[in-house]
């Protein structure tokens, strides 16, 4: 049976709008801009969505119900997941290009799937294993591609799209758990999430007197608002697909990011990327190995 029309609508929105937001990112790594003002600009602007969404929802006592180890759960993987994550993301949208690094950080599912086989204790299916080795050849692919930045970039740079796929499979564990064990809703739960991040990432700021997060062109700011504003409706519209239908229609659909990564790569950043047939070809590689790992 084909899936609802609807489902498909809410699932291919966040992979549309993932796929263009590293674009808008790019163009403020290129303005001048930098991996922790990004990172710091787009919590900000997700954590002022997700809290004035809250208090409309819930009222002046938003988390009311909730106990200091439900907000630990999702605290904890706000500082991992989302922290550590976005700046390996950012770090990689400026050395590899916008359409390498979506590719990369979409090996998210091969992290995902380790951790729950030894966390969750789930168990190892052959379309995960063939997705593994599919994955695996796409990441092969893409480090031997010739395109991304025009500036060039060595294969070692793929370690920060990968180190923020590693990232988010903590922090998509970690909130499964939770939403799965405690009583907190999904916007709850997201917003402890991003308001953890921020002070992960400001205390990061001040521990390493990074002032100069307030000194870069004011352009940039504006671009890495607009990601973060991207941001937090794509993962919205996720969420409501999730509540639609069922994942393993949902997931591969919205991690098909790094192929609308790469169009709109190949339209929007000529002068900044080269969009080579290594590049699509890796990106789709590795979409397809996560369809796999993600399948039921």
């Amino acid at each position: 049976m084909a899936p609802a029309l609807d489902v498909v609508a809410f699932a291919l929105l966040p992979a549309v709008l993932w796929g263009f937001s590293p674009i808008v990112s790019k163009r403020g790594m290129a303005a001048g801009g930098t991996s922790l003002q990004a990172s710091l600009v787009v919590v900000v602007v997700d954590t002022t969505i997700y809290w004035s969404a809250l208090l409309l929802v819930r009222g002046v006592d938003p988390l009311v119900g909730l106990s200091a180890r439900t907000l630990g759960v999702f605290a904890f993987a706000g500082l991992v997941g989302t922290s550590l994550g976005r700046l390996a993301v950012f770090t990689g949208v400026d050395r590899v290009g916008a359409s390498v690094n979506s590719a990369g950080v979409s090996t998210r599912p091969l992290f995902a799937t380790a951790l729950a086989v030894v966390w969750l204790g789930e168990a190892v299916t052959l379309p995960t294993v063939l997705g593994v080795l599919v994955l695996v050849a796409g990441l092969v692919v893409l480090a031997l591609a010739k395109g991304g930045d025009v500036s060039g970039w060595e294969p070692r740079d793929l370690l920060f799209p990968v180190a923020a796929a590693a990232a988010f499979a903590v922090g998509n564990v970690v909130r499964k758990f939770g939403l799965e064990t405690t009583p907190a809703t999904t916007l709850q739960a997201v917003a402890v999430n991003e308001t953890a991040a921020l002070v992960g990432l400001a205390g990061y700021a001040l521990a390493t007197d990074r002032g100069d997060v307030f000194e870069m062109p004011r352009r940039t700011y504006g671009l890495f608002a607009v990601s973060g504003t991207i941001t937090a409706v794509a993962l919205l519209s996720l969420f409501e697909a999730f509540a639609r239908g069922p994942v393993a229609v949902v997931d591969p659909l919205a991690g098909t990011a790094p192929l609308f990564t790469t169009l709109f790569a190949a339209v929007l950043l000529r002068d900044l990327e080269e969009v080579t047939r290594g590049v699509v070809a890796g990106a789709a590689l590795i979409v397809v190995g996560a369809g796999l790992i993600t399948a039921l």
